[in-house]
């Protein structure tokens, strides 16, 4: 890993990014919604609204922040039923063939996810594209913070790769911050949790599909 210079090193976000999951995110946050007594919520007011730290986003929706017990409740329901549908989701339109393409000219990506890491890893795997990726990281605790922290620990392990050369793909303003707070550079897909508008403010690049964020992301770090 270390012996890899040239080109961009892409960190992936997964949910949103790579997996094309909306639907289903939207589908089980309002069939959690039922079970907690919310209004249901329409894509563009869920692209409008959602953030990292996940309870923020329910702050927005209630005007206040939920209690602790009640977010463990809000969590739970929601997995419960965004379980039931992940697996009827699939890859975002040429993920698989870009990811494909940059191993095979000798450029390396990462895969860095708030999703749960014994989750992941095997969804990663039905999707076929695990040996693509050099490193996969999920959530390995309990905590809902964002990915600033966790992009520390995960380019630690990724032996040597210069900040100037990551790039980090997503679709949510936590992916420019966690970017931000390791001196990477970010690039910001409308595919998933956001609004091009919630994006924008990011103050990174914001792009419509993960081809032009590929050859962003290398333009980036040439």
């Amino acid at each position: 890993m270390g012996k890899q210079q040239h080109g961009a090193h892409i960190v992936w976000d997964w949910n949103g990014t790579l997996l094309h999951d909306i639907h289903a995110v939207i589908d089980a946050t309002n069939a959690s919604f039922v079970e907690i007594g919310l209004e249901p919520i329409t894509l563009e007011r869920y692209r409008e609204l959602y953030c990292v730290p996940v309870p923020l986003f329910y702050e927005r929706l209630m005007g206040r922040l939920p209690t602790d017990a009640e977010w463990l409740m809000m969590d739970a329901v929601f997995h419960k039923h965004y379980g039931a549908r992940v697996d009827a989701c699939v890859l975002a339109e040429g993920a698989a063939e870009l990811l494909a393409a940059r191993q095979a000219a000798g450029r390396t990506q990462s895969l860095l996810s708030l999703a749960p890491h014994e989750q992941l890893v095997p969804l990663v795997r039905i999707h076929g594209i695990a040996e693509r990726f050099v490193r996969i990281d999920g959530r390995t605790d309990g905590s809902h913070t964002g990915k600033a922290e966790r992009m520390v620990r995960h380019l630690a392990a990724l032996d040597g790769v210069e900040a100037s050369r990551i790039v980090v793909i997503g679709d949510a303003v936590d992916d420019a911050v966690a970017a931000a707070h390791v001196g990477a550079r970010a690039v910001l897909y409308t595919g998933g949790s956001h609004s091009r508008g919630s994006l924008e403010a990011a103050g990174v690049p914001v792009v419509d599909s993960l081809d032009e964020a590929v050859d962003l992301a290398e333009s980036l770090a040439a």
